[in-house]
């Protein structure tokens, strides 16, 4: 369901659905910030109709149940909204919330539906691609250059061969153009995307290079140039962005990647310690 958004589903299934199911559909596509928050009761009682008459409009367009709908609504909504849409529907205009509150809950929600969904196979996958290759870049730009930069930093201190580019820096394409053949550059992308980055990895693709895409929604635009691919599954649609989910598996994947360097990792990281002391890189109590 990923080549076509929710709502060019809905509106090309219109004119073939029972008259129930147009009005389901006609709300939905009038109302997406509003039917992407609603249960199966609410969607149904907004509607004026039964959970049974939701459930087979869901199906009759393609989804694999009420979940797998929300999921794309949502990731064509977090493509798509402006920085006033998403204040509108955090509340960011309406005094008295409880903020603290919502934010940590809202975490939690996420963290949760993290370890719930995330697809296990494919985060494996991504530690052995990154393991079998010998030159790493790590790009991103804007919010994901946060996390770029964090995973290839946290590589760096585990293993050789690391190196983190800005996706907006054009001489990361000078880099890449003079990387080793078949370099394995992992990206991560996240909402809203950054025309820079579909350039980059358009020329990535065009260089022979391998691809590794981490992003957090399956309607990312970088997908079709990308050999691997792992989602970072989010429960919500964030203000500003999501960092607690995306974070966690970064973390995940660095430790896991560490755990297989035997004695490579302790000689690695012994000549760390020694350039930093010789260096006097970092603050140390006993100077």
């Amino acid at each position: 369901m990923t080549s076509n958004t929710v709502i060019t589903t809905i509106l090309n299934k219109l004119d073939s659905l029972t008259p129930k199911g147009q009005i389901i559909g006609n709300y939905i596509t009038q109302h997406p910030t509003k039917a992407v928050f609603m249960t199966i009761k609410e969607l149904a009682d907004a509607c004026k109709t039964s959970e049974a008459t939701v459930i087979r409009f869901i199906d009759s367009c393609g989804y694999k149940g009420y979940s797998d709908f929300q999921q794309n609504l949502k990731g064509f909504l977090d493509t798509g909204l402006s920085l006033l849409e998403r204040g509108d529907l955090q509340g960011i205009n309406k005094p008295g919330m409880n903020r603290l509150n919502n934010v940590v809950l809202d975490e939690l929600s996420n963290l949760q539906h993290l370890y719930e969904t995330i697809d296990i196979k494919k985060l494996e996958g991504v530690v052995n691609t990154i393991s079998e290759n010998s030159t790493v870049f790590v790009t991103g730009s804007r919010l994901s250059y946060t996390f770029s930069y964090f995973l290839g930093w946290s590589l760096s201190r585990i293993r050789k061969g690391v190196y983190t580019i800005k996706g907006s820096d054009t001489t990361s394409i000078d880099l890449l153009a003079n990387a080793p053949e078949k370099s394995l550059v992992i990206m991560i992308a996240t909402t809203r995307y950054p025309n820079e980055l579909i350039k980059l990895a358009r020329f990535i693709r065009r260089e022979g290079h391998t691809l590794l895409l981490i992003t957090d929604n399956n309607m990312c635009p970088i997908l079709q140039f990308a050999q691997h691919f792992l989602q970072v599954p989010i429960n919500s649609i964030a203000y500003i962005g999501n960092t607690s989910n995306m974070m966690c598996t970064l973390k995940y994947i660095v430790q896991e990647i560490a755990s297989r360097q035997g004695e490579a990792l302790e000689e690695h990281q012994k000549k760390l310690e020694q350039v930093y002391l010789e260096n006097d890189i970092l603050f140390n109590l006993q100077a």
